[in-house]
């Protein structure tokens, strides 16, 4: 009876100190540190921002640690479906289309599609961009909402946004669409853009950002959706908020 008590104790610890190992797993996340205030890379090249700051108060409720890996875009879905990366953290809009290959996180933040123009021009709505050169990041929502428009504007796609914004700077194009926090951090906030980029206009359909994750990883997305709701709950999320966009 002692030593099958003994065992059962075994057993006990093995398992709990396995329970703890899942606990404290290494996720490995992909992001394109390419879209400030939400994700990009500091004067060092590390990974700054509200989701990468978001990702460190998680691990902390969580006891999971994230491992961020900065990620051209292009490549950032194929690489979660392929299994390389656990999850992508990028300002990913909640689509149908990408809900029938991905499973998503609850929203973690809102945003509608912004079109930034230099400060002296002004537009009523989308069709006051016909005719004009539009930049967008490839594969966003912002040239996707552009695409359904129709409006005869020639869009141009770029690998990074704010490459699209140095060629609106320079006078190569007319006007960049992208998320408004994003557009308010070029036109408000990057010093280079100050008083020579605005925000022109705002569209109305509101987009839900969460996590990405691969199709059948349930698990994840209850651990995610745990953590997301205790930092509703604790205050933390608002603090972050009001941190990087000012909220």
């Amino acid at each position: 009876m002692f030593r099958k008590v003994l065992l059962l104790c075994a057993l006990a610890v093995a398992l709990t100190a396995g329970s703890a190992m899942a606990e404290s797993k290494k996720i490995r996340v992909a992001s394109d540190c390419t879209w400030p205030p939400m994700e990009f890379l500091s004067a060092d090249k590390k990974p700054i921002g509200f989701s990468v700051d978001l990702l460190a108060e998680l691990g902390k409720v969580l006891n999971v640690e994230f491992d961020i890996q900065n990620v051209p875009w292009d490549g950032i879905f194929s690489g979660v479906a392929a299994g390389k990366y656990d999850m992508v953290s990028s300002s990913t809009t909640i689509t149908p289309e990408r809900q029938k290959m991905y499973l998503f996180s609850s929203p973690y933040y809102d945003v509608v599609q912004s079109v930034v123009m230099p400060a002296d021009k002004n537009i009523k709505d989308l069709s006051g961009l016909k005719g004009l050169k539009v930049g967008g990041q490839i594969g966003t929502t912002g040239i996707f909402v552009m695409e359904k428009a129709k409006v005869g504007a020639e869009v141009r796609e770029y690998d990074d946004v704010g490459l699209a914004m140095k060629d609106l700077g320079n006078g190569r194009i007319d006007a960049v669409i992208c998320d408004s926090n994003v557009a308010t951090y070029y036109a408000n906030v990057k010093e280079e853009y100050k008083g020579k980029l605005h925000v022109a206009y705002k569209t109305s359909e509101v987009e839900h950002l969460g996590f990405c994750l691969q199709k059948n990883d349930v698990k994840l997305q209850t651990l995610l959706n745990e953590g997301l709701k205790k930092l509703r709950a604790n205050g933390k999320m608002a603090e972050l908020v009001q941190k990087w966009m000012g909220e």
